[in-house]
């Protein structure tokens, strides 16, 4: 069996999940007899992973560094191997902006959106942003941080009256924000395990799970 160090916690706003996922990926592993060294991450990680000597980290942060390639990169230079994804998928897909871009560069459909930094907004100004986005997004839409997870700072905003308040709240998290068009669906996920280079096998999906939060009408930070 492996020494495997569970890296949790962190410093970002998702902490408290964080130290959840962590807990119960803990559990799992030491199920499977597996030699668990549990590190709450900190400025201290580089001398916990050397004083430790795992022989690979299992990435259970949630947000911040733990999300946006820089404990990946860290990891990397370590020579840890780790779970997840590499340095440039997650510096990418932690900008929901960004990953918006890429996704309609690779003819992926994607919903209606605009994206404004504080600044860009406040120099536009509320009376020339509402129209635009109006005429392209429609009500509802949906107001999101472009770089949180957990759904922190999600807002709908039913009509263009909702728009200030729901933008205040996203700019409280990050200083760019996202407006998309609002799809009534399910909310499934899907993860795929893709092997190293050179071992056996290809990219594997595992099955799909579906949020379903009660006496909700979104998947919430708080559902």
């Amino acid at each position: 069996m492996s020494r495997v160090a569970v890296l949790k916690g962190g410093r970002s706003l998702e902490r408290q999940v964080s130290l959840r996922s962590g807990a119960r990926v803990e559990d799992a592993l030491e199920r499977l007899g597996h030699e668990v060294v549990s590190i709450d991450v900190g400025v201290d990680l580089i001398s916990q992973l050397r004083e430790s000597a795992p022989e690979v980290a299992f990435v259970a942060l949630h947000g911040g560094d733990g999300e946006d390639g820089t404990v990946q990169e860290l990891l990397e230079i370590l020579g840890i191997p780790y779970t997840g994804s590499g340095v440039l998928a997650c510096s990418r897909a932690v900008d929901k902006v960004l990953t918006k871009h890429l996704l309609l560069e690779a003819g992926i459909p994607t919903p209606d959106f605009f994206a404004f930094n504080q600044t860009a907004f406040g120099e536009l100004g509320a009376a020339k942003a509402l129209p635009a986005i109006e005429e392209r997004l429609h009500f509802p839409i949906v107001v999101k941080p472009s770089s949180q997870g957990s759904a922190l700072g999600i807002k709908f905003a039913g009509t263009p009256e909702d728009v200030p308040a729901a933008l205040v709240a996203a700019f409280s998290y990050d200083g760019k924000v996202l407006l998309e068009r609002h799809i009534e669906g399910r909310d499934l996920a899907v993860s795929v395990l893709d092997p190293e280079p050179g071992e056996a096998g290809g990219p594997q999906a595992l099955p799909v799970v579906e949020a379903v939060p009660l006496g909700e009408n979104f998947y919430d930070f708080e559902a």
